[in-house]
């Protein structure tokens, strides 16, 4: 089976991924972060520096849940504009907070 090269997107939202997941990761080392998360260190290096643009999704929520960060807030913070990540984030903003109505407006 043949993979298709990643397009110029998919390698920016890559690179965009790994600014966020190092930003968030702060003055915490690399191997504290990556080993909590199940990973190895290199793995993780590599995803920082968007040289593994396409990460599986299970190590994006494994990391993400050790940096305490929202997948949909990395969703809507990676994707460019026009696309599904904000129309999911403009459902979730219309999501009601309590009660499971709508207030009539």
């Amino acid at each position: 089976m043949v993979r298709e090269p990643l397009s110029i997107a998919d390698r920016l939202r890559g690179e965009r991924l790994g600014d966020l997941l190092r930003e968030a990761r702060g003055s915490r080392s690399i191997t504290d972060v990556a080993l909590q998360a199940g990973i190895s260190p290199e793995t993780l290096r590599k995803i920082e520096r968007g040289r593994i643009p396409t990460p599986a999704f299970f190590t994006v929520v494994s990391v993400a849940g050790v940096l305490d960060l929202s997948l949909d807030a990395l969703l809507v913070q990676v994707s460019p504009p026009g696309t599904a990540a904000e129309a999911a984030d403009e459902a979730i903003a219309d999501t009601p907070a309590e009660g499971g109505h709508r207030a009539a407006g």
